[in-house]
């Protein structure tokens, strides 16, 4: 798996293995490394598993947890909806901040105080950054292999930076060095964990958040992710599917 993933060369590749009616042993892999979790690589195994078998919700077992993701054909495409695994954050160690702030050239004056940083989970490890200027976010640049090292030694599968354009709308750009990957253009992992840490912070969500991601990369991505009350719970992250190639 981890040869394949290489050498199809994208930010992930999921394998999925069925074990019974609908249910599926899930794996995901970057050129690098393997992951935990890969919400957008879960998306994609939506999609294909629904023009496979049609419209349906698959349970899906990973490493750590137990999923599912639900797909949907229709006409504008396939729309498909994934449950995240369980949700935790905590405020990010200031020496990390630090590292990340100075990896990308910026300074704390640069960061939106209203979403301090944080350390969120969504099944995987993210470091949340929020920016006070979408024009910060939009010049993001960064060393690759200074990057892997960082993230690798920090445990964290991205680093989340994000502009605020409103409590419910959100623009993101998602750093992968750990796995080898300049940039995802839509990160459905990092948006659980996101959804997740504005939920512990009370943030005025209102059940439901919209995610810009992959513009400032000519790859325009949309995902919504919706938000229950119960801290920890799942967060439901779903979008639009297409198809890039057949093979």
């Amino acid at each position: 798996m981890a040869r394949i993933a290489a050498e199809v060369g994208f930010s992930e590749t999921v394998f999925a293995s069925p074990t019974g009616d609908k249910s599926f042993r899930v794996r995901y892999f970057s050129p690098e490394s393997e992951v935990p979790f890969c919400g957008h690589a879960t998306i994609a195994l939506g999609a294909a598993l629904a023009y496979q078998q049609g419209d349906g919700i698959f349970a899906l077992t990973l490493n750590d947890a137990t999923i599912s993701v639900e797909g949907r054909n229709s006409d504008e495409g396939c729309y498909v909806a994934l449950q995240s695994p369980a949700t935790h954050s905590q405020p990010a160690p200031s020496d990390l901040v630090l590292d990340a702030l100075n990896l990308f050239g910026l300074s704390y004056d640069d960061l939106d105080n209203t979403l301090p940083p944080g350390l969120a989970h969504g099944g995987a490890d993210h470091l949340v950054l929020a920016l006070r200027s979408r024009a910060t976010l939009a010049a993001m640049k960064y060393d690759l292999a200074a990057g892997r090292k960082l993230m690798q030694s920090a445990g964290l599968v991205t680093i989340v930076l994000v502009f605020a354009e409103s409590p419910q709308r959100f623009h993101t750009r998602n750093p992968f060095a750990s796995g080898g990957v300049y940039e995802d253009p839509a990160t459905g992992a990092a948006t659980a964990a996101l959804a997740g840490y504005l939920r512990d912070l009370d943030w005025p969500h209102g059940g439901v958040i919209d995610v810009v991601q992959g513009d400032d990369m000519g790859i325009p991505s949309r995902l919504r992710a919706e938000i229950s009350n119960v801290r920890g719970s799942s967060i439901r992250v779903s979008g639009m599917a297409r198809i890039m190639t057949n093979v």
